[in-house]
C-alpha cells in the first residue's frame, strides 16, 4: 500500500540522522560488485568498505541482530531496549513508515520501558532506510546472529511466490550473513504463507526448532515480544503462526 509522504519528510529523517546507518547516493548498490552472476560475490574493496561502514555503526561488535520490514518499529525498539547487551538493525524501504520508527527510537528511554533499559536514549540499534535484494550489497559474511521477519506481504498469487521474503533463494540469502547456529524467526497472520515458509525452510535445510499455529496459546509466547500488527490481529481472535529454524 503507497504510504502518504510525511510532512516535513526530510527535516524530521535529518533530525533522526544518528540512529540511520550512511548509504551512499545511489541507494547502496556501490558497495557491491554490479553486474557479478554471483549474488553473494564481494570484492575486497565492497567488503573493506562494509567492514569500515559496519564498525562506525557498531564500535562494540556484538551480537547483531535484524529486522527486515520493521513497520512502525515497536518490534525492534522493544528488543533493543530489553537486550542492551546485543545490537539491532532494522530495514524499512519506506520513507513515511520507517520516520514513525525512527521517531519511536530517537525518544525512547527506559521511563517508557521499565526495568527494560538505562534512562538514556538507546545506543545499540540503528536503521537502514533501503531495499535489500542481496545481502551482500550491504552485509559480511556471517555477520548476524539473527533475522526477524514479521508480518510480510503473503504474495498470495502463486506466480509472485517468489516475492515473497519466505521464498528458498531468499532464505538462503538470508543464512549466507547469518552466522552458523543463528536463526531465522518468522511470524505471520498468513496460514497460507506459513505453510509455505514450513515447506521451504524444510526444502533448504534449515533447522526448524520452536513452530506453533497458535502462538499465544503456546509456551513461546510470554517470552516474545509483539508487533504493533500482532496485538492487533490478536486482540481480534486471529492465530499468529510462528516459526524459528537455526542456519547449520
Amino acid at each position: 500500500m503507497r504510504q502518504r509522504k510525511a510532512k516535513d519528510l526530510d527535516k524530521r529523517l535529518q533530525e533522526c540522522s544518528d540512529y540511520i546507518v550512511p548509504l551512499p547516493e545511489d541507494g547502496g548498490r556501490s558497495y557491491g560488485e554490479i553486474g557479478s552472476k554471483d549474488p553473494n560475490f564481494q570484492s575486497p574493496e565492497h567488503e573493506a568498505a562494509l567492514r569500515q561502514l559496519w564498525k562506525a555503526c557498531f564500535p562494540r561488535q556484538r551480537d547483531l541482530y535484524l529486522e527486515i520490514g520493521c513497520g512502525k518499529g515497536d518490534f525492534i525498539t522493544r528488543k533493543a531496549a530489553k537486550d542492551p547487551a546485543s545490537d539491532f538493525l532494522a530495514i524499512e524501504g519506506q520513507e513515511t513508515v520507517i520516520l514513525r520508527a525512527l521517531e519511536k527510537a530517537k525518544g525512547l528511554t527506559s521511563e517508557e520501558l521499565p526495568d527494560e533499559a538505562g534512562r538514556e536514549p538507546l545506543q545499540n540499534l540503528k536503521f537502514m532506510l533501503t531495499f535489500v535484494d542481496h545481502m551482500s550489497d550491504y552485509f559480511l559474511e556471517n555477520q548476524l546472529s539473527g533475522v526477524y521477519l514479521n508480518f510480510s506481504d503473503p504474495w498470495p498469487k502463486a506466480r509472485h511466490a517468489k516475492r515473497r521474503l519466505t521464498y528458498r533463494k531468499r532464505l538462503l540469502d538470508y543464512g549466507w550473513a547469518v552466522r552458523p547456529g543463528g536463526f531465522i524467526e518468522i511470524k505471520t497472520d498468513n496460514d497460507p504463507l506459513y505453510a509455505f515458509t514450513l515447506e521451504e525452510l524444510e526444502a533448504v535445510g534449515y533447522e526448524i526448532v520452536e513452530q506453533t499455529a497458535d502462538l499465544h496459546h503456546s509456551d513461546y509466547a510470554a517470552r516474545l515480544v509483539m508487533t504493533e500488527y500482532e496485538k492487533k490481529f490478536h486482540s481480534r481472535g486471529k492465530n499468529i503462526n510462528y516459526v524459528k529454524a537455526l542456519v547449520p
